[in-house]
C-alpha cells in the first residue's frame, strides 16, 4: 500500500485536477503535510538534545543561591592579563581584522616554543598548532577529523560530559572503562588518587576498532592527576594497538599538595600518536576568551585544520593576541614566585582547603582532589537519611539531591552521575561537585549558607 501520509495524498488527488480552488487548495495542504513528514534534525543529534547544564544553571538563578556548580572564576584575571587584552583591543587596529586561520602567529609561536620545552619536542608553530574557539573546539575538531562510522573510542569514567555526545556526533561508540574507588581503610578522606584504573579492564576495551582513546588529567570532575604508572600504561596500550590518545589537559597548572602533572605526549613514542588540548580559559582565569589549542604531529593535526578550516575557519585575533602577550610574559616568570603558573595554584589550594573545612560541617564528605577546579563530595549519609527526595521517576538521587539543596539551603552544585554512561549513572549517583575557584566574597556566602544549614542539623 502506501509509504506515507504524502503518498496517500498524492493518490487522492486526481479527482480534484479539474476543480481548481479545491485543487489548489489541496496542493497547499499537501504541499504542507510533505513539509511536515520529512525529518527535521540529523540522525547524529539522536539523544544528546537534552543538556544537564540547562537545568542545573537555571536552578542557581531562580533560586538566589550560591552557584558552586559551573566551573568559572568569579574573580578577575592577573593583572599583566586583563593590561594585554585592553592592549590588544586599544592598539594596533589591524587585530580588528582576520588573521591567519590556524592561529595568530605570535601565539603559535610562543605555544611552540613554550609547550616545546615541556614535551621535548621541536614543534613548528604551522604545523604542529592549532587555535582553536577554547577547548571544546580542539576536541570537536578533533572528534570530526579523525572519528569515523563504526570507530570505538575508549571513554574513562568520570568523564567531561562533552566526550560521549561528540563521540556519537562523529558516528564512533563510546567505550567505556570506569576508574574504581579503593577506599581509605583509616577513615581519613578520600583523595581523588584513589581513584584507580584497572589495567586488566582497561586492556580488555582495546579491540582491532578502537581508534582512540580520551584521556582528561587532572580530571574534571573528580581532580584526579594521572601518575606517570598510569599514563605509562595507557601509553603501553595505545601503541600495542596502535590507538590514537586525545589528552585533555586544561587544568595541568592547577595541581596541588605537590603532585606533578605530566603530558603522555612527553612520553617515549607518544608524540607521533597524541593531541594534547590546552586552554587559555583555564590557564589565565579567563574562560570568556574561548581561546584553546591543540598541539600535535603534523600527520594529524593537518585533519583538524581541514575541520577548522571548514567550520570556524578562524578565531577572534585580539583574544589571541592577548594571549600571546600573556604567554611571553610567563615565559620570563616560569618557575619564579612571580610566575602565575606557581601563584594560581597556591590560592587555589587554599581555596579548595576552605571548602572541604566547611562542607565537613554539615555531614558532607569530600573527596580531595590533586587538582582542576573541583572537588566530589559523597552524599551517601544523606541518601540514607532522606532517600525520598522529590523528583521523577527513576531520576538519579543526586539530580534530586541538588534541586533540593538548591530550593532548601541555597547552593548549587552538580551531580556527578552526569558525568557517566547511562548504564552506570545509578551506580555513582550519591556524588555531587563543587567547584572552589571562586571569589573569597563567594566563599563566605557558603559558610553563611553552611552555618545555618549546620543549625538546622543541630537538635
Amino acid at each position: 500500500m502506501f509509504r506515507n501520509v504524502a503518498a496517500i495524498f498524492v493518490h487522492l488527488a486526481g479527482p480534484l485536477q479539474g476543480k481548481k480552488a479545491g485543487a489548489s487548495s489541496f496542493t497547499r495542504c499537501l504541499h504542507q503535510t510533505v513539509i511536515m513528514a520529512k525529518r527535521l534534525h540529523a540522525r547524529r543529534l539522536d539523544g544528546i538534545d537534552k543538556n544537564p547544564w540547562v537545568e542545573f544553571t537555571k536552578l542557581a538563578i531562580e533560586n538566589e543561591t550560591v552557584n558552586l556548580g559551573q566551573g568559572f572564576p568569579d574573580f578577575a584575571p592577573p593583572d599583566f592579563a586583563m593590561e594585554a587584552f585592553r592592549h590588544a583591543v586599544t592598539g594596533d587596529f589591524m587585530l580588528n581584522q582576520y588573521t591567519k586561520a590556524f592561529g595568530y602567529p605570535p601565539l603559535t609561536k610562543v605555544l611552540a616554543g613554550f609547550f616545546g620545552k615541556l614535551l621535548g619536542q621541536e614543534i613548528d608553530p604551522l604545523k604542529n598548532v592549532l587555535v582553536t574557539v577554547g577547548a571544546y573546539g580542539a576536541l570537536f575538531s578533533a572528534f570530526q577529523a579523525l572519528v569515523d562510522e563504526g570507530d570505538e573510542v575508549i571513554i574513562m569514567e568520570p568523564f567531561f560530559d562533552c566526550y560521549e555526545p561528540m563521540t556519537l556526533m562523529a558516528g564512533g561508540r563510546p567505550v567505556f572503562v570506569p576508574l574504581k574507588l579503593n577506599p581509605s581503610q583509616d577513615g581519613e578522606l578520600d583523595s581523588s588518587s584513589s581513584w584507580q584504573l584497572d589495567p586488566t579492564e582497561l586492556a580488555s576495551k582495546f579491540t582491532s576498532r578502537t581508534k582512540a582513546l580520551i584521556l582528561n588529567t587532572p580530571n574534571n570532575p573528580l581532580g584526579k592527576v594521572f601518575s606517570k604508572a598510569e599514563l605509562e600504561l595507557v601509553a603501553s596500550l595505545c601503541q600495542q594497538h596502535d590507538v590514537l590518545c586525545i589528552s585533555d589537559e586544561v587544568y595541568q597548572w592547577l595541581v596541588f599538595d605537590g603532585n606533578q602533572h605530566i603530558s603522555i605526549a612527553s612520553l617515549p613514542g607518544m608524540w607521533d600518536r597524541t593531541l594534547t588540548i590546552g586552554s587559555a580559559g583555564k590557564t589565565f582565569s579567563a574562560t570568556g576568551w574561548k581561546v584553546g589549542w591543540v598541539l600535535g604531529p603534523d600527520r594529524l593535526l593537518k585533519h583538524l585544520h581541514t575541520v577548522h578550516q571548514n567550520s570556524i575557519y578562524h578565531c577572534p585575533t585580539q583574544a589571541q593576541a592577548a594571549v600571546a602577550m600573556s604567554f611571553e610574559r610567563e615565559q620570563q616568570h616560569f618557575g619564579q614566585p612571580s610566575s602565575y603558573f606557581v601563584q594560581l595554584p597556591q590560592a587555589t589550594q587554599h581555596k579548595r582547603d576552605h571548602m572541604i573545612r566547611s562542607l565537613l560541617s554539615v555531614g558532607l564528605r569530600p573527596i580531595i582532589p590533586q587538582g582542576s577546579y573541583f572537588l566530589v563530595t559523597d552524599i551517601s549519609d544523606f541518601k540514607n537519611k532522606m532517600p525520598n527526595l522529590p523528583g521523577t521517576k527513576d531520576e538519579a538521587y543526586d539530580r534530586r539531591f541538588v534541586r533540593w539543596m538548591s530550593k532548601n539551603k541555597g547552593l548549587v552544585a552538580i551531580p556527578v552521575s552526569i558525568f557517566y554512561s547511562l548504564p552506570h549513572q545509578k551506580h555513582f549517583d550519591h556524588y555531587i561537585r563543587f567547584c572552589f575557584i571562586k571569589d573569597e566574597a563567594t566563599l563566605q556566602a557558603m559558610d553563611e549558607k553552611l552555618q545555618k544549614w549546620k543549625a538546622e542539623l543541630t537538635p
